[in-house]
């Protein structure tokens, strides 16, 4: 199985300065570069492949009319994620009336989830699937917490909420995650055969 390069290694001074200044296969190549990391991050939020490409080639152009303005000793790795990962939630913020249609109530219960323990114990393809089952704003707050790193109080000024809703978004998700997950696990499992018993010779 081949190793994958970090981007980090990938990404050199020399491609970003040809991307700023518009040269064509330096901005080809930092999107090869950047591709398997920024596609995966669409995927967890966006249901489809479709949405995901559509908000990576967003984030992505937003990556290269941004490189001029990069902050002085920024991590790129870091800073590209960060870029994209606006554009989903920016994304999310305008379409948020024909996508999302649960109800939310400010300030439901909360209590604060383990969640990044949890993401351990599962397989990362079933994961993936799972997350991409769960409502839109569950979803979001869910990968950006547990998997993205961001705190509540971040996250409640990103999508427009209270950092209560965004803790009871992350435990609700939790829990819709460990019955889908419980759910594929059961219809994996081969139901065992009774064996047959022999016929008797009369």
């Amino acid at each position: 199985m081949p190793c994958r390069v970090p981007v980090i290694l990938m990404v050199t001074e020399a491609l970003i300065q040809g991307c700023i200044q518009r040269d064509e296969r330096a901005e080809y190549a930092l999107y090869k570069a950047l591709y398997p990391m920024l596609m995966g991050i669409c995927a967890r939020y966006e249901r489809n492949t479709q949405d995901a490409a559509a908000t990576l080639n967003a984030g992505f152009l937003k990556i290269l009319t941004g490189l001029s303005a990069r902050p002085s000793g920024a991590p790129f790795e870091a800073w590209a994620r960060r870029i994209v990962i606006n554009t989903v939630i920016d994304r999310y913020r305008r379409e948020r009336p024909r996508r999302e249609h649960e109800q939310l109530v400010d300030d439901p219960p909360t209590e604060v989830a383990v969640a990044n323990d949890y993401l351990k114990e599962v397989e990362a393809e079933e994961l993936r699937r799972a997350i991409a089952s769960l409502p839109p704003m569950s979803r979001n707050v869910f990968n950006l917490f547990a998997i993205d790193g961001y705190p509540h109080a971040e996250i409640a000024e990103l999508l427009q909420i209270s950092e209560g809703t965004s803790k009871w978004h992350v435990n609700h998700a939790r829990t819709l995650l460990k019955r889908a997950l419980a759910e594929r696990g059961r219809e994996t499992t081969p139901t065992p055969k009774h064996h047959e018993q022999p016929e008797r010779v009369r």
